[in-house]
């Protein structure tokens, strides 16, 4: 497995050391028991001594107790450290994703990183539980058990000195057969799991142009390719068992002829062939245990490389060491923008974009699909960073802060609005989570929201589904619009958050935004021109360039795309009345 992996131990190394400790106990008495029982044959029943019998048979129950105890000690440690060591791999991805900017998420689908943090999380678990008992177990009692063969009968003991290497190679080489198949495995069970995901979010779209048959057909044809790729693996795994049944059966006749013949020549008693017989097995079983343990690392060891990658991954945005810590005002400047999201050298989405926005403003951006708005927002709170130029905020390039005081400041309504499942006042105070009832519904008001939301019977108490599904569009934006207001930024940017309202509730939002919060900075992606008009400045966005900038009247006379949306729209809707 990935060695970079086991710093996440961490707490758990008393348990990851006490573990083997166990084992090594348990073998010693396992070890011991089979000699005990060949002095109570040899001894005790052939010379008829029932006191013997009976002391020592008194001894082999406690041996056996102790050999349980040590065992069942042994599986606690194992278990509470593989555990632990799975929390802490998921804890430490977790975080991990958490430093992530966009860039960096982009490079893993939603579902790799689902997939890491469970499947992968759990095969390295695995591993490392079996590891640190069984390898710990095997080696000692192949040892212990070959030294023991050899006080008894040297002739079996060289026998096993060609078998366990043999039969260790055998089993070996099947593991080795089977490694790169369930390496593939993996790669597929992110994008069974992605099939699954986009399937269920988008559940109503599915129903609505009656596709369930084709998303049937989808998820078993990557289904059969999962169920295909283990089955190769598992035939080949599958080898172990008969080939172990091969060695054990041609090691025990092997010793019942040199055995035999020994007792026949009195140089051999019949406990001690016995003993001998217990101690192959326990031989031949360690050898299975190695090769059991030894195809479940080859498993994790993709796994743990898959989580490797992730907590290896360099997060693209870092604070600087003397990263300021106070945004003074909404203002914000773009000056010589270009961006593209494949960095340096890659198409570009923003192209030399220049603009003054002064604190306070309103801000209307409208433009066509494609015409890279969302991106030109993205870039003030820092969610990507620029190509070329810079993006200041408060006269202070973004760069240059703390990315936590500059997000803070920078509040932002995505066009996929996400509520989290709980209660309406849970999600709200996502903006502030010390914020108060009163506070809570003071923004839900401004966003008019507070009238939908006293109609629900618990009020502000409704639980929130996840995805935020019980609720409608126009409901959502209203809430992720009060979240926003909540935490009180210098910057509040509205990308398309108003386009499933009707432009009586948007008028009533803006009015709210001109009168309750007039020193911050607002930005307003729309495609209706009503939800912009009455903004201080309107940028027009045509293919990552900033096409015109003015007032709306200044824009009817000297911006044909913006003249072209408005006409289309203000006289259309004046025609269909």
């Amino acid at each position: 497995m990935n060695r970079k992996l086991f710093k996440s131990i961490r707490e758990y190394k008393k348990e990851s050391v006490l573990a083997p400790l166990f084992v090594i106990l348990e073998v010693f008495m396992e070890v011991l028991i089979p000699l005990q029982m060949a002095k109570i044959i040899d001894i005790g029943i052939q010379d008829g001594n029932l006191p013997y019998i009976i002391k020592m048979g008194v001894i082999l129950v406690i041996m056996a107790m102790l050999a349980l105890w040590f065992g069942v000690k042994a599986g606690t440690y194992a278990a509470r450290a593989g555990a632990g060591y799975a929390k802490n791999l998921r804890h430490d991805i977790f975080y991990k994703v958490q430093e992530f900017s966009f860039k960096n998420i982009d490079h893993f689908s939603t579902s790799s990183l689902v997939t890491r943090m469970t499947t992968d999380v759990t095969n390295v678990q695995m591993a490392y539980m079996m590891s640190i008992r069984l390898l710990a177990r095997a080696p000692i009692m192949i040892v212990l058990s070959w030294i023991m063969t050899l006080t008894i009968n040297v002739k079996i003991a060289l026998l096993f000195l060609v078998v366990i290497p043999l039969l260790g190679g055998t089993l070996i080489f099947i593991a080795k057969k089977a490694h790169p198949h369930f390496i593939a495995v993996f790669d597929e069970y992110d994008v069974l799991n992605n099939v699954v995901q986009e399937n269920v979010n988008a559940a109503r779209v599915v129903k609505a142009y009656v596709r369930e048959d084709y998303e049937i057909k989808k998820f078993h044809k990557i289904s059969k390719k999962v169920f295909d790729l283990f089955t190769t693996a598992e035939k080949i795994v599958a080898w172990n068992s008969p080939t172990m049944q091969f060695f054990v059966y041609t090691v025990v006749l092997c010793m019942v002829l040199i055995g035999g013949r020994d007792i026949v020549f009195q140089t051999m008693e019949t406990g001690e062939l016995t003993s001998v017989i217990v101690y192959a097995l326990q031989i031949l079983s360690s050898l299975m245990m190695v090769s059991f343990v030894f195809v479940m690392i080859m498993i994790a060891e993709a796994s743990s490389d898959r989580i490797a990658e992730v907590l290896d991954e360099v997060p693209e945005m870092s604070d600087k060491p003397d990263a300021v810590k106070v945004v003074p005002n909404g203002a914000i400047d773009f000056e010589g923008v270009d961006f593209s999201y494949a960095g340096e050298g890659g198409n570009l989405s923003l192209k030399n974009v220049n603009i003054h926005i002064k604190s306070g403003q309103t801000i209307g951006i409208i433009g066509g699909t494609g015409s890279s708005k969302s991106t030109f927002v993205q870039l003030i709170p820092r969610l990507y960073d620029v190509t070329k130029g810079s993006v200041k905020v408060g006269g202070i390039d973004v760069r240059d802060y703390n990315l936590e005081a500059l997000r803070d400041q920078v509040s932002m309504v995505l066009q996929k609005n996400v509520l989290f499942t709980g209660t309406i006042y849970d999600n709200i105070r996502w903006g502030d989570e010390n914020a108060s009832d009163e506070e809570v519904q003071r923004v839900c008001k401004l966003a008019q929201a507070d009238g939908f939301v006293q109609e629900f019977p618990a009020g502000y108490n409704t639980m929130i589904v996840q995805g935020g599904n019980n609720v409608s569009g126009g409901q959502k934006q209203r809430l992720c619009i009060a979240r926003a207001l909540l935490k009180k930024p210098k910057i509040l940017i509205l990308d398309d958050s108003t386009s499933a309202v009707d432009t009586k509730t948007d008028a009533m939002i803006r009015k709210a935004f001109r009168e309750e919060i007039p020193d911050t900075t607002k930005i307003i992606i729309a495609q209706r021109v009503s939800s912009v008009e009455d903004a201080d400045l309107i940028i027009v966005m045509d293919d990552g360039k900033i096409n015109g900038i003015g007032t709306s009247e200044e824009l009817l006379r000297t911006n044909a795309i913006y003249r072209e949306v408005y006409e289309s729209q203000v006289k259309g809707g004046e025609e269909d009345e």
